[in-house]
C-alpha cells in the first residue's frame, strides 16, 4: 500500500475549522473540539495538520493531573520539566508565547477528571498566549465539556467527523491500492468498511494481499466473491463481498 495522505471531506470540514479559529475575533477563544466514532480518522488526520503546521501533539492519558500534564507538554516542546507546577507554567508560558506554537491534545476525554483540572492549564495557556488548541475526542466529549462554562465559552469551533463518503473510499483506492479495483469493487470497500477510513484501509490491504497471492494487477468483485474482507466486532462476524450486482 501507498503511503499517501488522502484528502477526504472530514480533512476538508477540519482544515475550514481550524482557518475560522485562526481568524477569531475574540483572541481568548482559540479552541477547535473535534470529535466523533472511533476509526473516522480524527487522530490521523490532525496528526497530520500538526505536522505540517508545527504544532505540538500529545495524547492524554487516564491517570493526567495538571502537573502530569505540563511535564508532558514540556518534554514535548523542549522545556524544563523540573520544579513546581507553578515554576514549570511560567517557563511554558515563555515559549509558547514567544513559539506562537498550536497545541492538540488527543483523547482529551482524559483532561475532564477532577473537574477539567488538566484542560484548565490547556485553557489558560491559550488564553495568555492566545494559540489556537485543537481538542479530540469521542461522540459525548462536547457534552461533557459544556458543564464547564468557562471551558466551552474559548471553543470557537466544532468539527464533527462522520463517515467516509462513497467519493471518500474512491479517492483512497486511487491514491492507496497498488492493486486497481472496479468501482463496483470500491463500492464494496465503502459497503464493507462502514465508512471508517481506518477500516477502509484494512480492506485496501486484505484485497493487495489477495491480488499479489493470484498473480493479478487489478481486482473486480468477481476476484472476491464470498471472501471476507472485513470483521464485524460488535456483531462477531466476518463481511464478506457480495456477488456482482447482489443485494
Amino acid at each position: 500500500m501507498r503511503k499517501q495522505f488522502v484528502k477526504t471531506e472530514n480533512y476538508s470540514r477540519f482544515t475550514a475549522g481550524i482557518q475560522a479559529v485562526e481568524q477569531r475575533g475574540a483572541a481568548e477563544a482559540g479552541m477547535m473540539l473535534v470529535h466523533g466514532a472511533p476509526g473516522f480518522g480524527k487522530s490521523h488526520i490532525v496528526g497530520h495538520w500538526a505536522a505540517e503546521s508545527g504544532a505540538v501533539f500529545l495524547r492524554a492519558n487516564v491517570d493526567w493531573t495538571p502537573k502530569y500534564c505540563l511535564v508532558e507538554l514540556a518534554k514535548a516542546m523542549r522545556v524544563d520539566p523540573s520544579g513546581t507546577a507553578q515554576q514549570l507554567f511560567s517557563r511554558l508560558l515563555e515559549r509558547v508565547v514567544e513559539t506562537q506554537t498550536p497545541l492538540v491534545i488527543d483523547e482529551a476525554e482524559f483532561t475532564l477528571h477532577q473537574n477539567a483540572a488538566a484542560l484548565e492549564k490547556i485553557r489558560d495557556l491559550s488564553d495568555r498566549a492566545e494559540v489556537t488548541v485543537v481538542l479530540i475526542g469521542m461522540e459525548r466529549i462536547q457534552q461533557s465539556i459544556a458543564r464547564h462554562r468557562q471551558l466551552s465559552s474559548r471553543i470557537a469551533q466544532v468539527c464533527e467527523f462522520t463517515p467516509s463518503t462513497m467519493a471518500d473510499v474512491a479517492q483512497a483506492c486511487r491514491q492507496l491500492s497498488e492493486v486497481v479495483m472496479s468501482p463496483e469493487l470500491v463500492a464494496e470497500v465503502h459497503r464493507l468498511s462502514g465508512g471508517r477510513m481506518r477500516e477502509v484501509l484494512n480492506v485496501i490491504a486484505a484485497v493487495e494481499r489477495l491480488a499479489r497471492l493470484n498473480g493479478l494487477d487489478s481486482m473486480d468483485v468477481a476476484d472476491l466473491e464470498g471472501v471476507a474482507l472485513s470483521f464485524d466486532w460488535q456483531s462477531r462476524t466476518a463481511r464478506t463481498v457480495r456477488k456482482a450486482g447482489g443485494r
